[in-house]
């Protein structure tokens, strides 16, 4: 009788093994498929998310900047989504324009007074000694106005640099530019960084020559362009110290909309 027990211990033990192999394997498919789906869920999410972003950002390009602020009063939330989207996007760029401008200002006195017209996440006034005038349509961030670009609270010849980084978005640009010349002081500064297929006249998008001319006909002078940078262009005017008094109509080139492609 204990030879037939121990042999009928001996035949439980691998059984048992195996049964614990089979609830590993079973617990690693259920492990497996839950991570699986957990994937399909985050790719869903990122999916959809992206699909707003580009959604907001077509409404920006193709708005004035009193309608995109009216846009974001209404819902502040879609806000937050295109910025997220946004970083997304640049994620994918091997250099930044802001950094780009970080460092001009770094090269350059701190005692300068900056304006960020559409400065998004407020990078260029946190990583800078300068006071900086941040503005956008909507934020969280307290440091930040909120306002329509082409009306911000400042004083006339009040700034010594205005930047536009990858902000000249509404159908009214021409007015944010106009605000700026406003602001600024006598020979101040205004750096303008665009997505360079909006300068690509074979394909669409404005001629430099005509969109830097629009500029300087507003009271400006062309100082430097660096088109070096297969992602974007750099604009750098300075305001004339003498100002004509008869601003002659300016034809304004259309800017052609920054669409991101599904990815």
């Amino acid at each position: 009788m204990e030879a037939k027990k121990g042999a009928n211990r001996k035949r439980r033990t691998p059984q048992n093994g195996e049964s614990q192999t089979k609830k590993k394997r079973k617990h690693e498919e259920v492990d497996g498929k839950s991570k699986s789906s957990s994937s399909f869920l985050d790719k869903m999410r990122a999916r959809l998310s992206g699909g707003h972003f580009r959604m907001i950002n077509e409404k920006l390009y193709t708005c004035t900047g009193s309608e995109a602020l009216s846009y974001f009063e209404e819902d502040p939330a879609l806000f937050n989504v295109y910025h997220a989207g946004y970083q997304e996007q640049m994620s994918h760029w091997p250099q930044q324009p802001v950094n780009i401008i970080i460092k001009w200002l770094k090269d350059h006195s701190p005692s300068l007074i900056v304006a960020d017209f559409g400065c998004g996440d407020a990078r260029l006034a946190r990583n800078v000694k300068n006071k900086v005038f941040s503005f956008d349509l909507v934020s969280s961030d307290p440091s930040v106005i909120v306002c329509d670009m082409s009306n911000t609270p400042l004083e006339s010849s009040s700034i010594d640099v205005a930047v536009f980084c990858l902000s000249l978005m509404g159908t009214n640009f021409s007015n944010y530019l106009q605000e700026a010349h406003r602001v600024l002081k006598p020979c101040g500064w205004l750096l303008i960084a665009e997505v360079k297929s909006r300068f690509d006249p074979t394909n669409g998008g404005a001629d430099p020559n005509r969109f830097s001319k629009a500029i300087c006909k507003l009271g400006f002078t062309l100082e430097l362009k660096d088109f070096s940078n297969k992602m974007f262009i750099l604009l750098y005017f300075k305001k004339k110290e003498k100002q004509n008094s008869k601003v002659k109509e300016i034809d304004w080139p259309e800017l052609k909309p920054c669409l991101y492609k599904r990815r």
